[in-house]
């Protein structure tokens, strides 16, 4: 199928904003936050410097969402407003009539909104932190218009200046700067790359920080700074020279890290400068800061290039996991090579393609829970809550088919010219997935490839629903022995000889790094689902690997977990239920503790993980509870 031939089957304007974001062009944006732990709320302002795109356009319509806008101000003047009614997900339209205040020009004009959060506000949460009162954000996808009046799409950037007071310190979206007044609680910040809404940030709380490489810091709460400091010293400039010689340099100033409180929803989030990360990667054995190379390849794939709407959010997350993927292979070689290794190159593609094997298996166990209309790579959200949308199907799918584009064309050599082209030609903009089609052609097609590219089924990899085709073979040297050594303990359990017969040196997990580890539980659980699980072998499985129990990698803990919930018999007031049901109430992770109440509810007592969450409720980030209720509501 040829590009001409292939449709698209999302929408021409981003169906996930009441806005009028098409009509204008935004030049520049000022953004004051006056934080008040008191009352719980932030008093602000917004200037936007903006320009029409056409005489035609009579009304400006900002998206809002449960803010109180108190004043508008155009080139000085104040002037009428109305704001529309709630409507869930998408908020509530600010409607600004401009048939008196900039007739007859397309000049650029400057408008003031005056605002104030309320305690529906999902974007922010104020929480106690571990030294005092905390504050945080957590803007994507849609949820900036309810922290401030925006024209709340990816399809919109510009330059920011930030401004915010606050009896604590802060960070934003930008480069720190002196304090304007001289006052402590009084901290300005430039972004000068233009940035959408989603990407818009403010923490506020007692943050220190401690330097984790030449250009970077770790910035948290005393108690957690020099455990996150050891998690991330080691890696992080690392991380930032091969991403650099991947793609181009890095364009942000210095790249910081906030390891936020506990309740944060996400493992990280790509603010640029302030990457937020949460604890849950503090390890103590460095076994996740994968997440921190997918966080910074997001300073290209996302930030510097976004996609045009969330119903082109592959193009952020598959080019991310790509990269990232890339970031830890190459790494993974440069060790090798330095330790000797006869074949460093093979090595570093062992590791890519391990996790790449373990990505197929959240493919296929997210492609069986969720709704099939979300298992395609452009999706159709009008009159979605982009929120119900997301899941690892664009990350995994995502990167699996730049992956399959990059054997289809000939190779990293080949696809590495590409990644610099792309980002460069796309650098500051949004786009969708056409535009990215139009790109491959565009390079290849003078390089006498276009056949090859013609011979991608598009239709299937971009429309189609559920796994994609299975056309990359990958190097399974490092899973091998994972689902090996699952199969002994299939065998073990099938043979009636006692637990004391087997031969511990046989099952020994020692050499394997903590992603083969979740390989190898994840194949437990899907080889047990296929048989009767004796008691003998589940008690066997404790003594052996009691380190599972003591695990700080959430990864494991969750798997381990699963493993014995699935095929056990328990009650609430068992240990396993108990100590995992503590555990939930102590994360805010989604990716955690949304399967952790379905687990719950579905194999110890649906009205006790109804109980335990009623008893959490208020330590979740508004997002995360929202969507925990959703799942009991579906259940």
């Amino acid at each position: 199928m040829t590009k001409s031939q292939f449709q698209i089957l999302s929408n021409s304007r981003d169906p996930c904003t009441v806005s009028s974001y098409d009509e204008f062009a935004v030049r520049h944006a000022q953004l004051h936050f006056d934080i008040s732990f008191d009352t719980k709320s932030i008093l602000g302002s917004v200037t936007y410097l903006l320009q029409r795109v056409s005489l035609s356009s009579k009304t400006l319509v900002f998206d809002t969402s449960h803010l109180n806008i108190n004043s508008v101000i155009i080139n000085g003047s104040n002037v009428p407003f109305a704001i529309g009614e709630q409507s869930e997900p998408y908020g509530a339209p600010l409607d600004i009539n401009l048939e008196d205040v900039t007739t007859g020009t397309t000049e650029p004009f400057e408008i003031t909104i005056s605002f104030s959060t309320t305690d529906k506000c999902t974007a922010i949460q104020f929480i106690k932190g571990d030294t005092g009162p905390f504050l945080f954000s957590q803007c994507q996808a849609i949820h900036a218009r309810s922290l401030f009046p925006c024209f709340d799409t990816p399809s919109v950037k510009c330059p920011y200046e930030f401004l915010v007071s606050s009896p604590y310190p802060c960070t934003m979206s930008g480069m720190p700067l002196q304090p304007s007044d001289g006052r402590q609680s009084v901290y300005k910040f430039t972004q000068p790359v233009p940035i959408c809404s989603y990407l818009v940030s403010i923490t506020s709380g007692n943050l220190e920080s401690s330097p984790i490489g030449p250009r970077s810091k770790v910035y948290s709460e005393r108690p957690i700074l020099e455990s996150a400091t050891w998690e991330f010293e080691h890696d992080m400039e690392n991380f930032i020279q091969v991403a650099e010689d991947l793609i181009f340099s890095y364009e942000w100033g210095n790249y910081n890290t906030l390891v936020l409180p506990s309740s944060f929803p996400y493992g990280g989030m790509e603010i640029p400068v302030f990457t937020q990360l949460t604890p849950t990667l503090i390890c103590k054995d460095r076994s996740q800061v994968k997440v921190l190379a997918h966080e910074l390849a997001h300073l290209w794939s996302g930030n510097l290039v976004t996609n045009k709407s969330w119903e082109h959010f592959w193009l952020n997350e598959g080019w991310t996991v790509y990269l990232e993927r890339r970031i830890i292979g190459a790494l993974h070689e440069k060790l090798c090579r330095e330790a000797g290794d006869s074949n460093p190159k093979l090595a570093g593609k062992q590791r890519r393609d391990f996790d790449y094997i373990l990505g197929w298996s959240s493919l296929q166990d997210t492609v069986n829970k969720i709704d099939l209309k979300f298992t395609s790579l452009v999706l159709n959200l009008k009159g979605v809550d982009p929120d119900d949308s997301m899941s690892r199907i664009p990350y995994e799918k995502g990167s699996y088919f730049l992956y399959y584009l990059e054997n289809q064309l000939g190779g990293t050599e080949v696809f590495d010219e590409f990644i610099k082209h792309y980002f460069t030609v796309f650098k500051y903009q949004s786009l969708d997935t056409q535009a990215f089609i139009e790109a491959l052609y565009e390079f290849f097609g003078p390089q006498g490839k276009a056949e090859l590219l013609d011979e991608v089924d598009w239709n299937t990899w971009l429309n189609g629903e559920g796994l994609p085709p299975q056309l990359v073979t990958f190097d399974t040297t490092m899973a091998d022995s994972c689902t090996d050594m699952a199969k002994k303990w299939v065998d073990f359990n099938n043979n009636d000889d006692s637990a004391t017969n087997i031969n511990e040196s046989d099952v020994d997990v020692g050499s394997f790094d903590a992603s083969q580890n979740i390989l190898f539980l994840e194949t437990l659980i899907e080889e047990f689902g296929k048989i009767s699980v004796s008691e003998k072998t589940l008690s066997t499985l404790q003594k052996f690997y009691t380190s599972y129990l003591k695990t700080c990698n959430s990864e494991i803990k969750l798997r381990w977990t699963t493993l014995f919930l699935i095929h056990g018999s328990y009650s609430p007031k068992d240990q396993l239920v108990m100590e995992f049901s503590d555990w939930l109430g102590s994360i805010g992770r989604m990716k955690y503790v949304l399967p952790g109440y379905k687990l719950l509810s579905k194999y110890v007592d649906h009205e006790f993980a109804l109980s335990t969450f009623q008893n959490n409720q208020s330590f979740y980030h508004p997002i995360c509870r929202q969507l925990i209720l959703k799942n009991f509501k579906a259940n």
